[in-house]
């Protein structure tokens, strides 16, 4: 039996839950991955699951061996790219997810020059705007406009996202342009329900801070999707400035409103709290962080 396999399909299927992901991650069957915890729990003469017809669960000796396993086998990654480090560049797959709209505007040109640098680091890219378990979807790093509420989880910031008030020509035409933040109630706002108390924008001048209730007729948990329907004309649009900038040059959008900073959700990358981070991990967060910067 190989024992270091053994461990880690061990791991992952305390992690994903599930032998059938757990060997489909692995390019492999669920039949495999059973047989390979099943020779692990002979070779040690402990049982590390308790099976039932439906799901499974950790032994107490088990969820011990299980950190144990981690540890382990977090250290001989470690190692192994220690010395891999010194004679070649970093290598292996990365497995990310991102919001939709950050993934098309920002993350897609930057992932074409990291790979003229690491060549032989290979992506994953799963663009989603709900939030993915990286544990158990097997997800390196994750990208993501909030706050850290996850104490597994380590945040590395990227880059402040402060949020701007968006509206085609057409509508402040027909429906008039606000001055301030109060004058957003007679307005139709299109409301991104991807986020806590999205019916709530919140803006600052100066020392003052504004909560503005705010309707419309249409909301998505998709920014994509409010921006294209904000240029037909239909309501304002509360957008980062990234995603609006070529519509802003074009003059297909107008940003209102300048004299208020609209909400700011900071784009943390966000990965497994480990005792190490691979090194493709790191030279994957550092290059990003680096170029959002610039």
């Amino acid at each position: 039996m190989d024992q270091l396999s053994a461990m880690r399909a061990f791991v992952r299927v305390v992690e994903t839950g599930s032998f059938s992901a757990t060997g489909k991650e692995m390019n492999t069957s669920q039949t495999t991955i059973s047989k390979k915890v099943a020779a692990l729990e002979n070779q040690i003469g402990v049982k590390l699951l308790t099976r039932s017809s439906r799901d499974h669960s950790l032994t107490p000796a088990g969820s011990d061996y299980y950190q144990t396993c981690v540890n382990i086998l977090s250290e001989l990654d470690e190692v192994e790219a220690k010395v891999r480090s010194k004679a070649t560049l970093p290598q292996g797959s990365i497995r990310i997810t991102a919001p939709v709209a950050f993934g098309r505007f920002l993350l897609a040109p930057i992932v074409a020059e990291f790979f003229q640098h690491y060549p032989d680091i290979k992506i994953d890219l799963l663009l989603n705007d709900k939030h993915v378990n990286l544990i158990s979807e097997g997800i390196d790093v994750a990208i993501r406009a909030k706050n850290l509420e996850d104490s597994s989880l380590v945040a590395r910031h990227l880059l402040d996202n402060p949020m701007y008030l968006f509206a085609s020509p057409d509508y402040l035409e027909q429906y008039g342009e606000p001055k301030h933040p109060n004058e957003l109630s007679t307005h139709n706002c299109l409301i991104y329900s991807g986020l806590q108390d999205a019916h709530i924008w919140n803006f600052n001048h100066g020392e003052k801070e504004y909560s503005v209730p705010v309707k419309g007729n249409f909301q998505s948990d998709n920014g994509d999707v409010l921006l294209d329907v904000a240029l037909t004309g239909v309501g304002i649009v509360s957008l980062p400035i990234w995603m609006a900038k070529a519509h802003l040059t074009s003059g297909h959008l107008r940003q209102i409103m300048t004299k208020y900073s609209g909400q700011q959700l900071p784009i943390n990358a966000i990965y497994p709290q480990r005792r190490y981070t691979p090194l493709k991990v790191r030279c994957f967060i550092d290059f990003l962080k680096q170029k959002l910067s610039e």
